[in-house]
């Protein structure tokens, strides 16, 4: 990562520069810490001037420096100009008033050939919000109209991403990688794909070869950082952290990050330890179809999305009886298969804990299950696990049981608690089996 002098486009002198030219200000800005303080500054000596080219500046700059409250103030009493509607949207998008942020790229569309950037930014927006077919119609008219655009494929790519075809989204984002090799935006998101799809490979490729782009993208450091953790490779994720924390030395996730991989590193490991973990780890991934089970057993695990011996010591013996049509005899063969492998019933649950879920008013509890994940502030591991799991809500977290979430590869007892412990704040649970 190499960070990139914020002087190389001035906002602050002269006429304000094109629209192209402040986005790549805005990536610069943010290329390290350092540069993200020294613009800030400048941002905040230009708060008390009055022209009109300075209060423009001012409200583009509190944009990129992610005041957004202050810069919608500045930015209205702003002369018209296609940089102004711009980067207005932007700050009303991010404020979630995504009306007023279309309405607002919709006047810079018609100005300074602000098109293209204009409807990329809604058929985004729309796809975001789930307002597939307004998206649909945009991008169509963007095929139309710049034919053989990377960054049209993209937008195609996300419309795809959004609605969960992830296949149909990956092609797309080849499609503009073939157009263009150097699209960082369809690099990360192939790489991000391939990551909760399981292909650590395509992911690690694809997160080296953006890293020899400039500028790096910093979550492409903490992505890679995070699979080679889960492959055992720490001096390889320790390499990634210890680059975010050079140029972001205060920078929460990677300083959390670097403490669970240090950990990890002064582990001792020897090589008879190794193989039992080996061996056992093995044993955990055995299919339950490799045993002799009745159909009923059979049936009911499957509901339950138990497939493994692992999951059968993620679930506890009253966990099994609390299901429809699982009885006394379906929990002796459970139990007769594990004796024979010296395991019992929830041998890994042993340390949690299950938390009671209070009563809620109607209202309040459907607004609760519809707020996004993102406001549990999970770690990087659990974030990925539940990503995986396509939890995207609290309502989609709370349908699920320990053994569900347990089930999940690189989920474990840690993140179990974490997960447990941000929800009960919320006065949710997760789902018991009936």
């Amino acid at each position: 990562m190499e960070s990139t002098t914020v002087q190389a486009v001035n906002l602050f002198e002269g006429e304000i520069p094109p629209l192209q030219q402040l986005l790549k200000l805005a990536q610069t800005v943010h290329s390290s810490e350092l540069s993200r303080l020294d613009f800030t500054e400048k941002v905040q000596s230009f708060l008390s001037k009055t022209g009109q080219d300075a209060v423009l500046a001012c409200g583009i700059g509190l944009v990129i420096i992610g005041r957004y409250k202050e810069a919608v103030e500045k930015l209205n009493n702003a002369k018209d100009c296609a940089q102004k509607f711009a980067f207005l949207a932007i700050a009303l998008k991010n404020r979630g008033k995504f009306k007023e942020a279309v309405e607002a790229a919709e006047k810079a569309a018609g100005l300074n050939d602000c098109e293209k950037w204009a409807m990329l930014f809604i058929a985004t927006t729309y796809s975001e919000q789930k307002r597939h077919d307004e998206a649909d119609k945009i991008i169509k008219k963007l095929e139309e109209k710049f034919q053989n655009d990377d960054q049209v494929q993209c937008s195609k790519a996300w419309a795809n991403e959004t609605r969960g075809l992830y296949s149909r989204a990956c092609e797309c984002y080849q499609d503009a990688l073939q157009r263009n090799q150097n699209n960082q935006l369809a690099m990360f998101r192939l790489a991000y794909l391939a990551d909760i799809l399981g292909d650590d490979e395509a992911a690690i490729d694809y997160y080296k070869k953006l890293l020899e782009l400039k500028p790096n993208y910093i979550n492409a450091l903490i992505n890679l950082a995070v699979i080679y953790e889960d492959n055992l490779q720490f001096k390889k994720a320790e390499n990634c952290i210890n680059k975010v924390l050079q140029y972001f030395p205060n920078h929460q996730k990677a300083r959390m990050l670097k403490k669970d991989i240090e950990a990890a590193i002064t582990m001792c490991y020897d090589e008879e330890s190794e193989k039992k973990r080996s061996r056992r780890n093995q044993l955990l991934d055995t299919p339950i179809s490799d045993f002799e089970l009745s159909v009923r057993s059979r049936n009911c695990l499957k509901k339950m999305n138990i497939h493994t011996i692992g999951d059968l010591m993620k679930i506890t013996e009253a966990e099994l009886l609390s299901y429809k049509n699982f009885g006394e005899t379906s929990l002796r063969e459970i139990k007769t298969i594990l004796d024979s492998k010296n395991l019992r019933l929830g041998m890994a649950l042993e340390e949690g804990q299950i938390f009671e879920q209070p009563e809620q008013p109607v209202e309040q509890e459907d607004a609760m299950q519809k707020r996004p994940i993102e406001d549990l502030q999970l770690s990087v591991r659990a974030r990925k696990c539940l990503i995986k799991l396509n939890i995207r809500t609290f309502g989609d977290l709370t349908k699920k049981t320990e053994a569900e979430l347990l089930g999940c590869k690189n989920f474990g007892v840690t993140s179990l608690n974490e997960i447990k412990k941000a929800i009960e704040a919320f006065g949710l649970s997760l789902r018991s089996l009936e």
